[in-house]
């Protein structure tokens, strides 16, 4: 086939122009072209200039250096083809969410057009988070921060809230709230989900937020020194990325360790301050302080505190993460440090798990708390914080009034309450408080999170089996501080157990053969710090299985990342790299480069319509995109082709702007449902059965391999847990069913291992 394409004009600068546009909208599928070299010749400077010679394409590779068309509607139909079954669900709400009007106290319209300046943001960048610091503690109320932008959503809707729902509603946020102590908006699961899940870059939507929220705090969480990722990393990769963060918008940072390992807090502190950030040393609030017998009594509390003091943070944090702090225990906590240290701002975070989160925040700030933590009417309670409906309506006329008009918060909830329809398909099923929770302690941005990985994995009818196994898999680890990433290990034992049909006591007395979750290895190894009261033994050893035993903060054994090695390897791989880019990879190395892939393939989704984003739209349903100003694609699904039976594929029809489109793409969902596996014989010890649902990883052996007992086989991930499976005994490896990127389910025949003689 030739195609030949002639474009002339008045000048030659005309002409070319021309040309590229022509060839910018040439359409050719199924056949190679050379448009991309056309256009590199086209665009090059000594074709502009006209100033060519006869030898000129030889005497220039750089010609060469092809970079295909974005070509960004074509890769939109094909992501939207190859989510022809929705991400999980069909949405709630699926009309044009209504924007809430502001009105002033006489009644007339604010203009929200433009951010609102005022705030107390504006200390932080004059004077200082020392200055910041001092103004809270002598501000005569008790401040709220927001968490709807971050931890609410987490808790309620597996962090699923993505960039464009948070933007469409930030300037009114601006000016309602513009008395906030400050907007929790980043870091902790949101940073990983971002790429992991929305295929968006975390750092992007700081930068937007930053831009259309200039007044009020941004608050992030960071987990001391794993920095947002959920073991400990180099010292050097933390100090990087909190310089990243504080460039790019965060000004208060929320620093907590899971295990309040203070060696652990102190990088994490260390690293803000010389950022320049507000430090906000956190003390993470486990068990029942009122029962004398726990491990976590007052005085353990104390002592952290005046640690945390010591490292001369700015702000003290007392994280309540499952919901459990009780009005009483709220009251003798806070009053107690307010009394040795009267100059300390303390800022209060719970969810409200249980029903008490109101009361317990009331009773904080009686006790001289300087800011609580609530979230928006329609996104609070439950595994979410306290309503900030009911906490101003809680502080009115008491001299805690947080300086905020409950009318403009009542009018951006009109928004958030549509918002939560949409994201319906992310639901846990919570229908009320659940007081189990002073049991299980399971903190509430996991509690969800549990429910919808117990629901993926198969055990959604043994929810309450799970709850009790998180209690049993708490103990046998040694009743340790539960928040990520090890409220995630004592989760993933818990599955372990429940899958496995594992007690107590079992756990303990097989620990030598079981193959535990890579996270429950990590602990052991002593990768998350050290508990308070030591590791379990020995539960602890058996495991391990001669792993090593760290006994000092990890970091210290961890060689600081070549962080220029590693920004010129992401452009070599990728073409463009900043710095941000340098701090994603070094927290997660494969989460980053398969977002990184993935935009490549499919483009910048952020244009589209979230309705659409997570679920197919109706055949003939018309809707519209708009890829950038002035530039909208109109867009209509026509037809789903059938399955076929030998490639796994099927043709997908969209009319685009008139024009009937076709895309080819993997039906993944279709693959996964036709897929029968053999099932391992629990009677027979050469068959090595799946121990959960998961999707294969790694296979670390080939077919014939000489394996020992304990060597691994494979890897598998279940919802962000992984496992290795290990050989049962000695042997050779035989009648491998699996391959990197299957799905199996539980017991689903993995390989043989054959003893010798065996066949």
């Amino acid at each position: 086939m030739l195609v030949k394409c002639t474009c002339h004009g008045s000048t030659y600068e005309i002409a070319r122009r021309k040309m590229i546009r022509a060839l910018v909208e040439f359409r050719i599928r199924g056949v190679k072209t050379n448009i991309p070299f056309l256009t590199s010749l086209l665009t090059h400077p000594t074709f502009i200039d006209g100033k060519c010679w006869t030898t000129f394409i030889d005497d220039t590779p750089a010609l060469f250096d092809l970079v295909s068309s974005q070509n960004r509607a074509q890769k939109l139909l094909a992501y939207l083809g190859s989510s022809i079954k929705g991400q999980i669900g069909e949405p709630k709400f699926k009309g044009d969410i209504i924007m809430p009007d502001l009105f002033d106290e006489a009644g007339k319209k604010l203009d929200v057009s433009q951010p609102c300046q005022k705030g107390w943001r504006n200390i932080i960048v004059e004077k200082g988070p020392e200055a910041f610091a001092k103004a809270v503690r002598a501000n005569k109320g008790c401040l709220l921060m927001d968490t709807t932008w971050r931890d609410a959503h987490q808790s309620l809707l597996a962090t699923r809230v993505r960039t464009v729902d948070l933007l469409n509603i930030a300037k009114e946020t601006s000016h309602a709230y513009s008395n906030l102590y400050s907007l929790e908006c980043w870091g902790g699961a949101t940073f990983d989900v971002a790429m992991r899940f929305l295929y968006e870059d975390p750092w992007d939507r700081l930068r937007k937020m930053r831009k259309l929220i200039p007044n009020i705090p941004f608050q992030m969480l960071l987990r001391g020194a794993n920095g947002v990722a959920y073991s400990s990393l180099p010292d050097n990769a933390i100090y990087h990325f909190c310089e990243q963060a504080k460039k790019h918008g965060v000004d208060i940072f929320r620093v907590f360790d899971a295990l309040n390992d203070i060696d652990q807090l102190e990088v994490g502190i260390k690293a803000v301050h010389k950022a320049g950030g507000v430090v906000e040393g956190t003390v993470c609030y486990s068990g029942d302080m009122l029962n004398p017998h726990k491990k976590y009594n007052l005085e353990y509390y104390m002592e952290l505190v005046g640690k945390l003091v010591d490292l001369n943070i700015h702000i003290l944090g007392i994280k309540d993460m499952a919901g459990v702090l009780k009005p009483r225990a709220a009251t003798l906590l806070i009053g107690s440090i307010r009394k040795k240290y009267p100059d300390l701002p303390i800022h209060v975070h719970t969810h409200d798990s249980a029903g008490t989160g109101v009361a317990s925040m009331v009773a904080c700030a009686n006790a001289g708390a300087d800011a609580v933590d609530t979230a928006t009417d329609s996104m609070s309670g439950m595994t979410s914080q306290p309503s900030v409906g009911a906490v101003l309506a809680s502080f009115e006329g008491t001299e805690h009034d947080p300086g905020l008009n409950v009318n403009h918060v009542r009018a951006i909830d009109t928004y958030w309450a549509q918002l939560r329809l949409l994201y319906s398909p992310f639901e846990a099923g919570l229908t009320g408080p659940d007081s189990d929770v002073y049991e299980h302690e399971i903190p509430g941005g996991q509690l969800t999170n549990m429910m919808f990985q117990a629901s993926q994995l198969g055990l959604g009818t043994q929810w309450a089996e799970t709850k009790k196994a998180y209690e049993q898999a708490n103990d046998l680890l040694g009743d340790i501080v539960k928040v990520t990433p090890t409220s995630k290990v004592v989760g993933d034992l818990a599955q372990f157990m429940v899958s496995n049909k594992l007690s107590f006591d079992d756990v303990q007395q097989k620990a030598v053969e079981l193959d535990f979750p890579g996270s429950v290895l990590e602990f052991f190894e002593g990768l998350m710090g050290q508990p308070y009261g030591g590791f379990p033994e020995p539960l602890r050893t058996n495991a391990l299985r001669g792993r090593r035993k760290l006994d000092k903060r990890p970091g210290l054994t961890l060689e600081p990342l070549d962080l220029q090695k590693i920004k010129k390897d992401i452009h070599t791989k990728y073409g463009s790299v900043t710095e941000c880019d340098v701090a994603s990879y070094a927290m997660y190395p494969k989460v980053f480069e398969d977002y990184r892939k993935f935009i490549e393939k499919f483009g910048d989704l952020s244009v589209l319509p979230t309705r659409y984003f997570l679920s197919k739209p109706e055949i003939g349903e018309e809707f519209h995109v708009e890829l950038e100003k002035g530039k909208v694609l109109i867009l209509k699904l026509l037809a789903i082709g059938p399955l076929s039976d030998t490639t796994g594929q099927r043709e997908v029809f969209y009319e685009m702007n008139g024009e009937v489109r076709q895309v080819t793409v993997d039906d993944n969902n279709a693959a996964v449902e036709n897929t029968s596996r053999p099932k391992a014989d629990p009677g027979d010890s050469s068959q090595v059965g799946a121990p959960m649902s998961g999707v294969v990883v790694e296979i670390r052996v080939k077919d014939g391999g000489e394996v020992k007992k304990g060597d691994p086989i494979a890897v598998l991930s279940a919802m962000k847990m992984e496992m290795v499976i290990s050989a049962p005994h000695a042997g050779k490896v035989g009648s491998i069913q699996i391959k990197e990127g299957d799905s199996v389910g539980g017991s689903d025949l993995i390989c043989k291992i054959l003893k010798p003689g065996e066949k």
